[in-house]
């Protein structure tokens, strides 16, 4: 979900084109005639879905990036080059078709008007799949989940190389874990209420016990969002009481950073948290899966009750900010908000004490019963 590159989010212009401009737009700059297409639900970029006439040909989303993320192309080729990447590394990662003139992405007009706003657009293979928010979660998926956002870190980490990666450095950039204690300039948006407290307590607790122990965390590249959206699963098992789930697809690399293994499996529980209706139990099972990967330190086990409460600060806060800009796309924007709000407020009334011991005691069951 991102909200621009830097501290800024309300610089960001989000596009509005219609139906028949998007495909209109396949046809000028990717040479495909659309024979189908819909609008998708998006944070700050525009989304549709693409179906083109050409017999047996893939399905895409057309993907339209907001105003400010369009002027940084290097920071849209390090994602696009990631996706390419993790794909031939065998992940289920979109890959985008070539434009035209054979590149992958292209800087185009959001209108005919003079000074008319310009947005990067690209188009990727749609991934079938559903998204993990329309499912009831089980342990046997959560566990997957984590081995996932520690993989993906880890190749890239490890083997991705390209000269736009430097771009991944965002050392503002509002989503990365680390700048929780920025959102102090987008806490008006909560107005005076319990949840204010309750955030301005994670806020000052950050500062003064994550922020001090970063150079002790593993820094990697961070997807960044894997939340209950943007990752899709399908089911292999006939039973409907068990189902079995693989990964079918990872969506939006838009949030992509330069941050630290830990960060990824802190988020990777805050979005699981979201639909659970045992949102604490949540974690010990996510945790297992990422450290089957890549175990934790004890710094970084230490610090990962504020990581999940900060990302859970974020989310909130931004959301907030952002919906009094954009009223029409509120619904959307605080998607989060149904249950994020009272699993933040659980997290803190249990003490972090209790939920460490039950995400842990819950990891370590799986070191004696791996899942298959």
């Amino acid at each position: 979900m991102s909200s621009g590159n830097d501290s800024q989010p309300q610089t960001l212009t989000k596009p509005t084109l219609g139906e028949r401009e998007a495909a209109e737009l396949v046809d000028r700059v990717f040479g495909l005639k659309v024979s189908w297409i819909r609008s998708l639900p998006s944070y700050d970029d525009q989304n549709f879905h693409v179906r083109v006439s050409a017999e047996g040909a893939p399905e895409y989303v057309l993907k339209i990036t907001n105003s400010e993320d369009s002027q940084q192309p290097d920071l849209i080729e390090a994602q696009t080059r990631a996706m390419m990447f993790l794909s031939a590394e065998g992940f289920p990662s979109a890959t985008p078709y070539l434009t035209k003139d054979g590149n992958i992405m292209s800087l185009e007009s959001g209108g005919t008007r003079a000074g008319s706003k310009k947005y990067m657009v690209r188009l990727l293979t749609y991934l079938p799949g559903t998204p993990v928010a329309k499912i009831t979660t089980n342990a046997q998926i959560l566990y997957e989940i984590g081995r996932l956002a520690a993989s993906v870190d880890k190749v890239l980490s490890e083997k991705f190389q390209h000269p736009s990666v430097k771009s991944l450095h965002r050392g503002q950039f509002i989503w990365n874990l680390a700048n929780v204690p920025l959102l102090d300039q987008y806490i008006y948006a909560l107005g005076q209420n319990k949840y204010r407290a309750v955030v301005e307590q994670v806020i000052e607790q950050f500062k003064g016990k994550v922020i001090p122990k970063l150079s002790s965390f593993r820094a990697c590249i961070n997807h960044g969002d894997l939340n209950d959206h943007n990752i899709l699963v399908d089911s292999s098992s006939a039973s409907l009481e068990n189902p079995l789930y693989r990964v079918s697809g990872i969506l939006d690399f838009s949030d992509m950073s330069c941050g630290y293994y830990v960060f990824e499996v802190a988020i990777a529980i805050m979005y699981m948290m979201i639909e659970s209706p045992d949102p604490l139990s949540v974690g010990g099972h996510v945790l297992a899966g990422f450290e089957s990967v890549l175990p934790l330190t004890a710094e970084e086990r230490g610090a990962l009750f504020l990581l999940v409460s900060g990302r859970f600060a974020q989310s909130l806060v931004i959301a907030a900010h952002t919906a009094l800009l954009y009223p029409e796309n509120k619904e959307y924007l605080t998607i989060t908000a149904k249950t994020g709000w009272k699993h933040l407020m659980t997290m803190f009334e249990v003490g972090q004490e209790a939920v460490e011991k039950t995400w842990f005691e819950t990891a370590q069951a799986y070191t004696h019963h791996a899942p298959a």
